[in-house]
């Protein structure tokens, strides 16, 4: 399953959680993706660039 934007490519970045005594534990911060047609075709788009492109219109 692709995990980044078809348009520009952004990814999972890493992050960290923090317990309550502070302890930092590593995860991964996935990108907002959504469905979406875009000139005909069907593109798994982050938010971000779905703004964007709204915008444009």
């Amino acid at each position: 399953m692709a995990r980044k934007c078809s348009k520009c490519g952004r990814g999972a970045i890493k992050g960290a959680t923090r317990s309550h005594s502070n302890i930092k534990t590593k995860r991964r911060v996935f990108v907002n993706l959504q469905w979406q047609k875009v000139n005909g075709k069907k593109m798994k788009i982050c938010t971000k660039c779905l703004k964007t492109l709204a915008k444009a219109k």
